[in-house]
């Protein structure tokens, strides 16, 4: 992967992470099987042959393989990892079998808030498995299971629907590998025992502990990381010890604390790291600019949130005859983290950035995130620049790649940006950021008439005080500002993308799979209780129809949130399987290397495909690698959700204790027999008014028409209402708000 590397070096940059595969190669090879041409690859094809006739244990198979008695530990090994990797699998009598000819599943879970869980596919196009609470057994979020597929899911289906495939119910039966041991959450205590009440509601049992040794001083209400120790049967409390306290429940910066330990974030960087980050010099050396495209004299800018630090991306754009000349300019980080470095290594084992309410927890230290990569306005600095040639209908006519250096006109938060693009351009950077806006806009049209869906999303942005509690929450809106950015990043990443894949050059691909068409299915049935018709949506004009006809209704947002839950989650892989969202057929991720790992991998394919280094990455490591980054990167997206969350339930709360609470605009969402359902589409929170709130009447459920009507006034609450609503009761530990009428 390396810039003189080799395939082993790569291999040892990469131990801090390695996978399944690669132990498999350290498993050494006996003489004499070497003489006869067996090696390990030749043995683990005799093992799955004899597996196919009949389960067979250790024992069984060492003598049907006629292995010497010295390689019978070697044998362990390799059963072991060809286990993990779901090859085979143990039943009853600890014999193994080939988990396709028994029904059984092997694959990653992931739990619901209800309790039951899904089996993540390994093999890419396989289906998800459904599994129930009472069938989960001792499974925790995000262990590696074997499950016993048990019977077909019934499923309802609307007369006028397409057909609909069935899909697949099971049970765990074993547990492969923990991806978690360690539970945090509050300490609370009976009359006779310690126990642990975890943070995370998907984990639904206390933690029974004995009490906490006194060099910990914990106490009662403490928040605390626990040790899992033994746990049988889910009929049975699991039991543990505590190993570490956090701090009083209440106290700023505990709860931060606790999503920290709860998802294993990383903390301070290594001293080498640091320091080697320190030795990185801020001056460009003459030489270096001399081996590079000078740009320093265009007109080249940044636009990124108000509180960004680490600016990876800068823009220019210029009109020509013909359309548009664009240079889209990206941190060079791969020229200060060099391979197998202390920084390198570090880098891969965090995988990426995590952006939580209160802080970042970057993959590269401050010295380089925030002040050497970082493309601030009028310093100069190196960079990797995507340059395209785009005609005036947004096709491109011409496209190439160069490192060079450039130096920023301008700072611009989206906030500015947009404020700059809703009045006629006055300066250079207003008409340079006009013109800018002209092709990303012809380019987003062109990407919605060729298929991609528009899946764009607000955000929330928590605003805290000096001591870390919510003050303000913001509304981030998907405007213009942000869409100029988008597409030229996406322009960048695809034309990478494109150049790498022609030229068989090894890399890491940003992936996402075509979904199920049972999910699909389903959540065409909940697209109808929302009362939007639409028709067979494996058929991509259908879902874009369907997404045009929510745009600006009400339930809007839940039909986009409830489309995404039912599309495959988009990851990393060492092939170019497409974007289902983007429908593009070579995607990858270039634009980000401060933040993201697998763009620094792709800036480094790069470089070998242009001759700047004479070795890239290994492809017998990408695999490992792809697996590894997309599962920091769902670490990271599940930590920062949840401590945004946590910051909005501790804002209502805040509005519950005062004397007179702020009320807040809210949309009915679904009318049920014990209250309605309602969403403050400011704030992105949803939550419950019950009906008992409802005061100064009777109030009946008529179904059909989705609402609720009073007895003696008459008075009706329907879906699509807009009303206001008071905070009435905050529910930290299932992450749940209940609301009044105001």
């Amino acid at each position: 992967m390396a810039k003189g590397g080799s395939g082993e070096a790569w291999g040892q940059a990469f131990s801090c992470v390695r996978t399944r595969v690669s132990q498999q190669r350290c498993v050494p090879r006996n003489k004499q099987w070497a003489k006869k041409g067996r090696g390990q690859g030749d043995l683990e094809s005799r093992i799955l042959r004899l597996l196919s006739q009949r389960p067979l244990d250790k024992v069984e198979l060492s003598k049907a393989l006629e292995l010497p008695s010295d390689r019978r530990s070697a044998l362990r090994d390799l059963l072991r990892n060809m286990e993990r990797d779901g090859k085979i699998a143990r039943i009853r009598k600890d014999r193994y079998i080939i988990p396709q000819e028994a029904d059984l599943f092997t694959g990653i879970i992931q739990f619901h808030a209800s309790g039951a869980a899904h089996v993540l596919a390994e093999k890419t196009g396989g289906s998800d498995l459904f599994i129930a609470p009472e069938n989960t057994w001792t499974a925790m979020h995000g262990d590696r299971v074997v499950a016993r597929i048990m019977r077909e899911r019934p499923s309802l289906i609307d007369p006028g629907a397409p057909p609909r495939p069935v899909r697949q119910e099971g049970r765990v039966i074993r547990i492969l590998e923990r991806a978690n041991d360690t539970v945090v959450g509050t300490l609370q205590k009976s009359r006779n025992f310690y126990f642990v009440v975890a943070d995370d509601p998907r984990f639904v049992h206390n933690l029974y502990v004995p009490e906490p040794k006194p060099s910990l001083r914990a106490r009662v209400g403490d928040k605390v990381v626990a040790q899992l120790d033994s746990w049988p049967t889910r009929h049975v409390n699991p039991e543990g010890h505590v190993i570490e306290v956090l701090g009083p429940a209440g106290k700023p910066g505990v709860d931060m604390l606790s999503i920290i330990r709860k998802h294993r974030l990383p903390g301070p960087f290594p001293a080498e790291v640091e320091k080697e980050a320190r030795a990185v010099g801020t001056e460009i050396p003459k030489a270096e600019i001399a081996r590079r495209e000078d740009l320093r004299n265009r007109f080249i800018f940044t636009i990124d949130p108000d509180d960004a630090k680490d600016f990876d991306d800068a823009i220019d754009v210029e009109r020509t005859g013909q359309g548009w000349r664009v240079g889209i300019h990206i941190a060079d980080v791969s020229h200060y983290v060099r391979p197998r470095s202390p920084l390198d290594r570090e880098a891969l084992s965090r995988g990426n950035s995590v952006y939580l309410a209160d802080r970042v927890i970057p993959m590269l230290p401050e010295a380089l995130s925030n002040g050497v990569c970082s493309l601030r306005p009028d310093e100069d600095h190196l960079t990797f620049s995507v340059f395209a040639e785009v005609n005036r209908k947004g096709k491109v006519v011409s496209a190439r790649f160069a490192k060079s250096v450039i130096r920023s006109k301008a700072r611009l938060t989206y906030k500015q940006a947009f404020a700059l693009l809703q009045k006629p351009p006055s300066d250079e950077l207003s008409k340079r950021l006009h013109v800018a806006w002209e092709l990303s806009s012809v380019l987003r049209k062109v990407r919605f008439a060729a298929g991609s869906l528009d899946l764009d999303f607000p955000e929330v942005k928590v605003w805290l005080d000096e001591s870390g509690r919510p003050v303000r929450l913001e509304k981030v809106e998907n405007d213009i500002s942000h869409q100029l950015i988008e597409e030229l990043m996406l322009l960048a990443n695809e034309l990478v993308a494109r150049e790498l894949m022609r030229a068989k050059q090894p890399t890491v691909y940003r992936v996402h799979e075509k979904p199920d068409a049972d999910k699909l299915a389903e959540f065409r049935e909940t697209a109808l209780a929302q009362g939007i018709r639409c028709g067979d949506l494996s058929h991509r004009p259908e879902l874009q129809r369907l997404l045009a006809v929510a745009k600006g209704r009400p339930q809007e947002y839940a039909i986009k949130l409830g489309l995404l839950k039912s599309l495959k989650r988009a990851c990393y892989a060492p092939a170019p399987l497409g974007h289902y969202g983007l429908n593009k057929s070579d995607y990858t991720h270039f634009t980000s290397p401060i933040r993201r790992y697998s763009d620094l991998v792709v800036h480094r394919s790069l470089e070998r495909h242009l001759g700047l280094t004479k070795r890239g990455p290994d492809s017998s490591e990408l695999a490992s690698l792809c697996e590894h980054i997309s599962t920091t990167e769902r670490i990271a997206q599940d930590a920062e959700r949840d401590s945004t969350k946590l910051k909005k339930l501790e804002y209502f709360q805040m509005q519950l204790e005062k004397r007179t609470g702020e009320p807040f605009k809210a949309r009915i969402m679904e009318v049920r027999n014990y209250g309605l359902f309602v969403e403050l589409p400011e704030f992105l929170m949803s939550g419950l008014i019950h009906v008992s709130a409802l005061q100064g009447d009777f109030y009946t459920v008529d179904t059909a028409r989705g609402r609720l009507v009073g007895k003696r006034t008459k008075k009706v609450y329907r879906v699509g209402d807009e009303i206001e609503v008071l905070v009435a009761r905050v529910d930290v530990f299932k992450q749940q708000v209940d609301f009044q009428p105001a």
